[in-house]
């Protein structure tokens, strides 16, 4: 059994208590991100700590840059003091990726997504001919890749922005021949990216202010 008749099953069952496929896509785009939200939040953590290390990770670029086998060393040694697996960012855009093709084959092949509409466009299994869900796309995928980046990061910026700017592009353009049941599983998934993104950015650097601030206070009563 493939892939794409495995999300056949899951997208019937979901179906059986929404009676609405646009929603069943909606609510199965919220159970993966779910599912995968531990590791987005490895991954966002992962990301700021390689972000901190940055700096040193250039000075040892500078030193040892006519010594490529040595370089990799010290990298991966700071990497490992600082406990950082710079693979384990990856997972969830991987899994992400990977559902799309069976879902571009589930809404262009299976009859219970033809001719069903869902808000404001005519049919699940086809473009939006108002090519707001296009632009939708491409909108809230830029927010997703801006958010993505933690906070006091400046290496390559310009070249993120840049990059931002193309696929989001890209994407816009691409949405528009794709069925509206993808795109509309596109954007819920940037929403979802968008808002854990956000909440991560308040965990993780208002901790870390909290202990700074403590610790400030620590050592003036210590003095």
């Amino acid at each position: 059994m493939g892939v794409t008749e495995i999300l056949g099953y899951i997208f019937r069952f979901i179906y059986s208590f929404t009676h609405n496929y646009g929603i069943a896509i909606v609510v199965f785009t919220v159970l993966v991100k779910g599912v995968l939200l531990p590791f987005s939040f490895q991954q966002f953590h992962s990301m700021k700590k390689i972000s901190e290390i940055q700096p040193i990770i250039a000075k040892l670029q500078e030193k040892y840059k006519n010594d490529k086998e040595k370089l990799n060393q010290e990298i991966m040694k700071v990497y490992q003091e600082n406990k950082v697996n710079p693979l384990g960012c990856g997972l969830p855009v991987i899994i992400s990726f990977i559902i799309l093709v069976p879902m571009y084959n589930l809404l262009r092949t299976y009859s219970e997504f033809k001719g069903v509409p869902f808000l404001w466009f005519p049919d699940l299994s086809k473009p939006d001919p108002t090519f707001i869900l296009p632009v939708l796309t491409g909108i809230t995928m830029y927010l997703s890749s801006i958010t993505a980046t933690p906070p006091g990061t400046t290496q390559n910026t310009s070249q993120n922005k840049t990059m931002s700017i193309f696929m989001s592009v890209f994407f816009t353009w691409m949405t528009i021949s794709l069925p509206s049941g993808l795109a509309v599983y596109w954007i819920i998934s940037n929403v979802f990216q968008i808002v854990q993104q956000l909440i991560f950015i308040k965990m993780l650097y208002t901790a870390e202010s909290t202990v700074a601030v403590s610790s400030v206070k620590k050592d003036s009563r210590g003095k």
